[in-house]
Protein backbone atom coordinates (compact mmCIF):
# COMPACT_ATOMS: atom_id res chain seq x y z
CA UNK A 1 0.00 0.00 0.00
CA UNK A 2 2.77 2.28 0.93
CA UNK A 3 4.37 1.56 -2.26
CA UNK A 4 1.24 2.39 -4.24
CA UNK A 5 0.83 5.69 -2.16
CA UNK A 6 4.25 6.64 -3.06
CA UNK A 7 4.28 5.76 -6.53
CA UNK A 8 0.77 7.56 -7.15
CA UNK A 9 2.73 10.69 -5.18
CA UNK A 10 5.68 10.42 -7.49
CA UNK A 11 3.60 10.21 -10.45
CA UNK A 12 1.83 13.53 -9.48
CA UNK A 13 5.19 15.39 -9.03
CA UNK A 14 5.90 14.42 -12.38
CA UNK A 15 3.09 15.38 -14.39
CA UNK A 16 3.51 19.07 -12.17
CA UNK A 17 7.02 19.25 -12.96
CA UNK A 18 6.37 18.39 -16.37
CA UNK A 19 3.30 21.07 -16.92
CA UNK A 20 5.74 23.56 -15.73
CA UNK A 21 8.25 22.99 -18.01
CA UNK A 22 5.94 22.03 -21.14
CA UNK A 23 5.66 25.79 -22.35
CA UNK A 24 9.40 26.22 -23.18
CA UNK A 25 10.13 22.66 -24.35
CA UNK A 26 7.08 22.89 -27.11
CA UNK A 27 6.84 26.96 -27.48
CA UNK A 28 6.22 28.52 -30.44
CA UNK A 29 4.01 25.50 -32.09
CA UNK A 30 2.50 28.16 -34.27
CA UNK A 31 2.72 31.90 -35.40
CA UNK A 32 3.64 34.83 -33.16
CA UNK A 33 1.98 38.12 -33.26
CA UNK A 34 3.69 41.41 -32.57
CA UNK A 35 1.02 43.72 -32.24
CA UNK A 36 1.80 47.56 -33.14
CA UNK A 37 -1.02 49.70 -31.64
CA UNK A 38 -0.43 52.35 -34.12
CA UNK A 39 -1.54 52.58 -37.94
CA UNK A 40 1.34 51.17 -40.73
CA UNK A 41 4.41 52.90 -42.23
CA UNK A 42 4.83 54.36 -38.47
CA UNK A 43 8.30 54.47 -36.69
CA UNK A 44 6.68 51.76 -34.03
CA UNK A 45 6.01 49.80 -36.81
CA UNK A 46 8.93 50.60 -38.57
CA UNK A 47 10.88 49.30 -35.29
CA UNK A 48 8.51 46.23 -35.38
CA UNK A 49 9.18 45.15 -38.74
CA UNK A 50 13.26 44.79 -38.90
CA UNK A 51 12.75 42.71 -35.53
CA UNK A 52 10.12 40.54 -37.23
CA UNK A 53 11.56 39.94 -40.06
CA UNK A 54 14.52 38.36 -38.14
CA UNK A 55 13.21 36.86 -35.62
CA UNK A 56 11.12 34.20 -37.51
CA UNK A 57 13.69 31.92 -38.60
CA UNK A 58 15.47 31.97 -35.49
CA UNK A 59 11.76 30.98 -33.81
CA UNK A 60 11.28 28.45 -36.55
CA UNK A 61 7.46 30.17 -36.59
CA UNK A 62 6.16 33.08 -38.58
CA UNK A 63 6.16 36.29 -36.82
CA UNK A 64 3.08 38.59 -37.90
CA UNK A 65 3.12 42.57 -37.32
CA UNK A 66 -0.48 42.95 -36.00
CA UNK A 67 -1.43 46.74 -36.75
CA UNK A 68 -3.72 47.60 -34.38
CA UNK A 69 -4.19 51.08 -33.96
CA UNK A 70 -6.65 53.54 -32.18
CA UNK A 71 -6.96 55.61 -28.89
CA UNK A 72 -3.55 56.80 -28.76
CA UNK A 73 -2.61 53.15 -29.03
CA UNK A 74 -4.88 51.98 -26.13
CA UNK A 75 -6.76 49.70 -28.47
CA UNK A 76 -3.71 47.49 -29.36
CA UNK A 77 -2.12 47.62 -25.98
CA UNK A 78 -5.73 46.54 -24.26
CA UNK A 79 -5.61 43.31 -26.83
CA UNK A 80 -2.28 42.63 -25.97
CA UNK A 81 -3.44 43.38 -22.08
CA UNK A 82 -6.80 40.52 -22.41
CA UNK A 83 -4.74 38.01 -24.36
CA UNK A 84 -3.79 34.46 -23.42
CA UNK A 85 -0.82 34.48 -21.45
CA UNK A 86 0.65 31.77 -23.63
CA UNK A 87 3.71 33.17 -25.42
CA UNK A 88 1.91 33.78 -28.80
CA UNK A 89 1.09 37.79 -28.40
CA UNK A 90 2.77 40.62 -27.87
CA UNK A 91 3.17 44.30 -27.42
CA UNK A 92 5.55 46.21 -29.22
CA UNK A 93 5.47 49.15 -26.66
CA UNK A 94 6.46 52.71 -26.73
CA UNK A 95 6.92 55.48 -24.34
CA UNK A 96 3.11 56.56 -25.25
CA UNK A 97 1.39 52.95 -24.57
CA UNK A 98 3.35 51.86 -21.77
CA UNK A 99 4.50 55.27 -19.32
CA UNK A 100 2.47 58.23 -20.68
CA UNK A 101 -1.29 56.65 -20.96
CA UNK A 102 -1.76 56.25 -17.01
CA UNK A 103 -1.21 59.84 -16.60
CA UNK A 104 -3.12 61.09 -19.83
CA UNK A 105 -6.14 58.72 -19.76
CA UNK A 106 -8.89 59.07 -17.08
CA UNK A 107 -10.52 56.01 -18.17
CA UNK A 108 -7.59 53.75 -19.69
CA UNK A 109 -8.78 49.74 -19.87
CA UNK A 110 -5.64 48.45 -19.00
CA UNK A 111 -2.92 48.99 -16.65
CA UNK A 112 0.33 48.75 -18.19
CA UNK A 113 2.08 47.92 -14.80
CA UNK A 114 -0.50 44.93 -13.83
CA UNK A 115 -1.55 43.78 -17.24
CA UNK A 116 1.81 43.67 -18.97
CA UNK A 117 5.28 41.79 -18.58
CA UNK A 118 8.24 43.21 -19.69
CA UNK A 119 10.27 41.41 -22.13
CA UNK A 120 12.66 43.52 -23.27
CA UNK A 121 13.69 47.52 -24.23
CA UNK A 122 14.82 47.82 -27.63
CA UNK A 123 16.50 51.18 -27.93
CA UNK A 124 15.45 55.05 -27.56
CA UNK A 125 15.07 57.07 -30.18
CA UNK A 126 15.88 60.68 -31.04
CA UNK A 127 12.66 63.02 -31.00
CA UNK A 128 13.21 65.93 -32.93
CA UNK A 129 11.23 69.37 -33.49
CA UNK A 130 11.11 69.39 -37.10
CA UNK A 131 9.25 72.16 -39.46
CA UNK A 132 7.77 72.65 -42.37
CA UNK A 133 10.16 73.93 -45.06
CA UNK A 134 8.35 77.00 -45.50
CA UNK A 135 7.94 77.62 -42.31
CA UNK A 136 10.38 80.99 -41.70
CA UNK A 137 12.31 79.58 -38.65
CA UNK A 138 15.71 77.21 -38.39
CA UNK A 139 16.28 77.13 -34.52
CA UNK A 140 14.08 77.15 -31.57
CA UNK A 141 14.56 80.81 -31.16
CA UNK A 142 13.44 82.13 -33.95
CA UNK A 143 10.07 79.20 -33.37
CA UNK A 144 9.38 80.52 -30.50
CA UNK A 145 9.76 84.19 -31.52
CA UNK A 146 7.42 83.35 -34.17
CA UNK A 147 4.71 81.91 -32.47
CA UNK A 148 4.68 84.68 -30.16
CA UNK A 149 4.58 87.06 -33.08
CA UNK A 150 1.44 84.85 -34.41
CA UNK A 151 -0.25 83.02 -31.40
CA UNK A 152 -2.10 80.11 -32.79
CA UNK A 153 -1.61 80.54 -35.91
CA UNK A 154 1.21 77.64 -35.96
CA UNK A 155 0.12 73.69 -36.29
CA UNK A 156 1.65 71.06 -34.60
CA UNK A 157 0.68 67.97 -35.87
CA UNK A 158 0.50 64.38 -33.46
CA UNK A 159 -0.10 60.84 -34.32
CA UNK A 160 -3.00 61.13 -32.10
CA UNK A 161 -4.95 62.16 -29.14
CA UNK A 162 -2.44 60.93 -26.22
CA UNK A 163 0.23 60.07 -28.55
CA UNK A 164 3.58 61.58 -27.26
CA UNK A 165 3.90 63.88 -29.90
CA UNK A 166 0.84 65.13 -28.56
CA UNK A 167 1.77 65.16 -25.11
CA UNK A 168 5.19 66.76 -26.08
CA UNK A 169 3.39 69.73 -27.69
CA UNK A 170 1.72 70.41 -25.17
CA UNK A 171 4.69 70.19 -22.50
CA UNK A 172 6.49 72.90 -25.06
CA UNK A 173 3.35 75.32 -25.06
CA UNK A 174 3.54 75.38 -21.34
CA UNK A 175 7.39 75.38 -20.88
CA UNK A 176 8.15 77.94 -23.55
CA UNK A 177 4.42 79.71 -23.33
CA UNK A 178 3.67 79.69 -26.49
CA UNK A 179 0.02 79.11 -28.40
CA UNK A 180 0.15 76.25 -31.20
CA UNK A 181 -2.55 74.61 -32.61
CA UNK A 182 -2.64 70.61 -32.03
CA UNK A 183 -4.15 68.62 -35.07
CA UNK A 184 -3.89 65.14 -34.10
CA UNK A 185 -3.91 62.60 -36.98
CA UNK A 186 -4.73 58.55 -37.07
CA UNK A 187 -0.75 57.42 -36.67
CA UNK A 188 2.58 58.95 -37.75
CA UNK A 189 2.09 58.42 -41.78
CA UNK A 190 -0.02 60.84 -42.18
CA UNK A 191 0.86 63.40 -39.90
CA UNK A 192 3.97 63.31 -42.16
CA UNK A 193 2.73 63.03 -45.46
CA UNK A 194 0.94 66.75 -43.88
CA UNK A 195 3.79 68.07 -42.33
CA UNK A 196 5.68 67.37 -45.95
CA UNK A 197 2.28 69.15 -47.74
CA UNK A 198 2.45 71.90 -45.44
CA UNK A 199 -0.95 71.07 -44.40
CA UNK A 200 0.60 71.48 -40.67
CA UNK A 201 3.85 73.93 -39.69
CA UNK A 202 5.78 71.52 -37.22
CA UNK A 203 5.52 68.35 -35.19
CA UNK A 204 7.53 66.32 -32.10
CA UNK A 205 8.25 63.06 -33.36
CA UNK A 206 10.76 60.36 -33.99
CA UNK A 207 13.94 60.56 -36.04
CA UNK A 208 12.98 57.32 -37.38
CA UNK A 209 9.55 59.08 -39.22
CA UNK A 210 11.50 62.45 -40.05
CA UNK A 211 15.09 61.47 -41.02
CA UNK A 212 14.39 60.76 -44.52
CA UNK A 213 12.35 63.92 -45.06
CA UNK A 214 15.10 65.65 -43.71
CA UNK A 215 17.40 64.26 -45.70
CA UNK A 216 15.55 65.55 -48.47
CA UNK A 217 15.02 68.90 -47.30
CA UNK A 218 11.52 68.78 -46.97
CA UNK A 219 11.37 69.28 -43.72
CA UNK A 220 13.71 71.00 -41.21
CA UNK A 221 14.37 69.58 -38.09
CA UNK A 222 14.87 72.03 -35.19
CA UNK A 223 16.28 70.43 -32.13
CA UNK A 224 16.24 67.18 -29.94
CA UNK A 225 14.57 66.81 -27.19
CA UNK A 226 16.88 64.71 -25.54
CA UNK A 227 18.35 65.70 -22.59
CA UNK A 228 22.01 64.98 -23.96
CA UNK A 229 22.90 65.66 -27.68
CA UNK A 230 21.82 62.76 -30.30
CA UNK A 231 24.43 60.86 -30.64
CA UNK A 232 23.30 59.85 -34.38
CA UNK A 233 22.15 64.06 -35.23
CA UNK A 234 25.16 65.58 -33.04
CA UNK A 235 24.86 69.10 -35.17
CA UNK A 236 21.24 69.40 -33.76
CA UNK A 237 21.25 70.98 -30.49
CA UNK A 238 18.62 69.90 -27.55
CA UNK A 239 15.62 71.93 -26.75
CA UNK A 240 16.80 72.78 -23.34
CA UNK A 241 19.98 74.47 -24.64
CA UNK A 242 18.13 75.80 -27.59
CA UNK A 243 15.61 78.18 -25.59
CA UNK A 244 13.59 75.71 -23.36
CA UNK A 245 15.49 75.44 -20.16
CA UNK A 246 14.59 71.77 -18.69
CA UNK A 247 12.51 70.83 -21.70
CA UNK A 248 13.70 67.13 -22.41
CA UNK A 249 12.06 64.09 -23.14
CA UNK A 250 13.03 60.52 -25.55
CA UNK A 251 11.10 58.00 -27.24
CA UNK A 252 11.58 54.36 -26.51
CA UNK A 253 10.31 50.88 -28.00
CA UNK A 254 9.61 47.50 -26.04
CA UNK A 255 8.48 44.26 -26.55
CA UNK A 256 6.14 43.24 -23.47
CA UNK A 257 3.79 39.91 -23.00
CA UNK A 258 0.27 39.36 -20.93
CA UNK A 259 0.98 39.73 -17.43
CA UNK A 260 1.30 35.31 -16.80
CA UNK A 261 3.08 34.68 -19.44
CA UNK A 262 5.74 31.73 -18.29
CA UNK A 263 8.85 33.00 -17.06
CA UNK A 264 10.73 30.63 -19.11
CA UNK A 265 8.82 31.60 -22.55
CA UNK A 266 9.64 35.33 -21.08
CA UNK A 267 13.66 34.89 -21.15
CA UNK A 268 14.01 32.70 -24.42
CA UNK A 269 12.16 35.66 -26.13
CA UNK A 270 14.46 37.78 -24.53
CA UNK A 271 17.51 35.55 -25.67
CA UNK A 272 16.63 35.36 -29.28
CA UNK A 273 15.69 39.62 -29.41
CA UNK A 274 18.84 40.38 -27.75
CA UNK A 275 20.93 38.11 -29.76
CA UNK A 276 19.14 39.72 -33.33
CA UNK A 277 19.67 43.60 -31.84
CA UNK A 278 23.74 42.43 -31.58
CA UNK A 279 23.67 42.06 -34.92
CA UNK A 280 25.81 44.50 -37.37
CA UNK A 281 23.35 44.73 -39.66
CA UNK A 282 20.24 45.64 -37.36
CA UNK A 283 22.09 47.82 -35.42
CA UNK A 284 23.33 49.66 -38.37
CA UNK A 285 19.68 49.75 -39.26
CA UNK A 286 18.55 51.50 -36.32
CA UNK A 287 21.47 53.96 -36.45
CA UNK A 288 20.31 55.49 -39.55
CA UNK A 289 16.93 55.63 -38.25
CA UNK A 290 18.32 57.40 -35.06
CA UNK A 291 17.71 54.90 -32.86
CA UNK A 292 19.96 53.82 -30.01
CA UNK A 293 20.03 49.56 -29.58
CA UNK A 294 19.41 48.79 -25.78
CA UNK A 295 18.62 44.89 -25.46
CA UNK A 296 18.68 44.72 -21.40
CA UNK A 297 16.53 41.93 -18.96
CA UNK A 298 13.80 41.84 -18.41
CA UNK A 299 14.28 43.29 -14.79
CA UNK A 300 16.37 45.87 -15.94
CA UNK A 301 13.46 46.82 -18.33
CA UNK A 302 10.98 46.73 -15.46
CA UNK A 303 13.21 48.80 -13.80
CA UNK A 304 13.61 51.32 -16.53
CA UNK A 305 9.25 51.45 -16.52
CA UNK A 306 9.55 52.59 -13.16
CA UNK A 307 12.19 55.72 -13.55
CA UNK A 308 9.97 56.27 -16.75
CA UNK A 309 6.70 56.63 -14.99
CA UNK A 310 7.94 58.67 -12.36
CA UNK A 311 8.94 60.89 -15.23
CA UNK A 312 6.26 60.99 -17.65
CA UNK A 313 3.43 61.66 -14.50
CA UNK A 314 5.87 64.79 -14.17
CA UNK A 315 5.43 65.88 -17.75
CA UNK A 316 1.78 65.13 -17.86
CA UNK A 317 1.24 67.38 -14.56
CA UNK A 318 3.20 69.64 -16.09
CA UNK A 319 1.06 69.64 -19.71
CA UNK A 320 -2.14 69.48 -17.86
CA UNK A 321 -3.46 67.42 -20.52
CA UNK A 322 -5.87 65.11 -19.73
CA UNK A 323 -7.96 62.69 -21.84
CA UNK A 324 -11.31 60.35 -21.32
Amino acid sequence: MRIREFLSGAAAVALTFASTIAPAQSWPAKPIRLVVPFTAGGSTDTVARIIAEKLGPRLGQPVLVDNRAGAGGAIGSDHVAKSPADGYTYLVGTSSTMAIAPYLYTKLPYNPTRDLAPVVLLGTADIMIVVNAQVPVRTVKELLDHAKANPGKLSFASGGNGSISHLLGEYFKSMAHVELLHVPYKGDAQMVTDLIGGQVSMAFGTAVAFLPHVRTGKVVALAVTNPKRSTTQTQLPTVSEAGVPGYEAVQWFGIAAPAGTPPEVVKRMNDEIRAILAQPDVRARFGELGFDVVGDTPDEFAAFLRSENAKWKKIAEIAGTKLD
